[in-house]
């Protein structure tokens, strides 16, 4: 080879390692999650699993236990460009996308089956309604049913007025139901609800079952109101602005396995709070359940809630289509 054919031949080479390196993309990535849970591990491998398939083009570097701050803090970091994405519960994307917050409106489904029929349903449109809005969501699961969690049993709202309940810090719509209960609730960041627990500024928390263990919040619980509170789900969004300097067939790599994983994710997830669930009866916490006639009690207060604050409203749409897909599915199961 003359020298230069090899000059030649080096530059090329040279160029292409450049424009390699040019299109590689980091997407940062921040959530509240702890690292070592089942959510953790599952989305690195994920990660890993992109590297692999796309060369190292697409790598995504996971900022997990809520280092980067809450929601809000977020958001505005995604804004200044400091991450590129979240993933969040779907009702903390209520302000961004009103859409978003209607699976957690408080005591909507009373069991999995009524959320599986109406999630299969309508989570395309929630997929769509965010990129609307300048994110792409690459995934979406369920993060399991929120329950009443306190030192002592509550199985009415008499109960809960002689405790100290937490809830997340801006959670407007709680607030607005436990205060109609007539209990003056404690807002908190998720980061000082342990702190708040052994201190004592706070007794009773809403959580998953497997959030309890992950936060360590079940060593100073005693008691689980078993009546479904929300129905929590976990999506992973990434400004679409960023998501688009990754090339389409990488992108399409990128969608593929996140989807995959999170459908997994849904599973895994059900399956690691009914292991939890037994986890606590073994250490001794109690599970209490209101009688019939308070239960429908706490629904009526739900509801006129979430009609009162104007939630449904604000995504009027969305929430008439839920309320007809219960219907159509309770109908079907009475009939069986």
């Amino acid at each position: 080879m003359s020298i230069s054919t090899l000059v030649k031949t080096l530059a090329v080479v040279t160029l292409l390692g450049v424009g390699s390196a040019a299109h590689a993309v980091t997407l940062k990535i921040a959530t509240q999650a702890p690292d070592g849970t089942t959510w953790m591990k599952d989305m690195r491998a994920a990660g890993k699993e992109i590297a692999e398939k796309t060369d190292g083009r697409v790598k995504i570097k996971y900022y997990p236990g809520g280092v980067m701050g809450n929601y809000k803090s977020v958001m505005k970091k995604i804004r200044i460009g400091q991450l590129h994405g979240g993933a969040v519960t779907g009702d903390s994307l209520a302000n961004l996308y009103p859409d978003m917050g209607t699976y957690g409106l408080p005591m909507l489904f009373n069991n999995y089956a009524e959320a599986d029929y109406v999630r299969s349903r309508l989570d395309p449109s929630l997929i769509k309604g965010i990129q609307d809005k300048g994110f792409t969501m690459l995934g979406i699961t369920e993060g399991g049913f929120a329950y009443l969690m306190s030192n002592g049993p509550v199985r009415s709202i008499a109960d809960l007025k002689t405790h100290k309940l937490w809830i997340p810090e801006g959670d407007a719509l709680n607030e607005a139901l436990f205060r109609k209960m007539g209990v003056n609730p404690i807002s908190l960041p998720l980061s000082d609800v342990y702190t708040g627990l052994q201190t004592g500024l706070i007794d009773t928390i809403g959580s998953t079952t497997a959030g309890a263990l992950a936060f360590q919040w079940h060593t100073r619980i005693k008691s689980v109101t078993e009546v479904p509170l929300l129905y929590i789900v976990g999506v992973l969004i990434v400004e679409k602005k960023r998501f688009d300097r990754i090339k389409p067939a990488d992108q399409e790599i990128v969608k593929t396995v996140i989807t995959r994983v999170f459908k997994d994710m849904n599973q895994k997830n059900r399956i690691d709070n009914d292991k939890a669930k037994q986890a606590l009866k073994k250490l001794g916490i109690e599970f209490v359940r209101p009688d019939a006639q308070e239960e429908t009690r706490w629904k009526q207060i739900a509801h006129e809630v979430i009609m009162e604050t104007g939630q449904a409203s604000n995504s009027s749409q969305m929430y008439m289509k839920v309320e007809n897909l219960l219907k159509e599915f309770q109908a079907q199961q009475a009939k069986k």
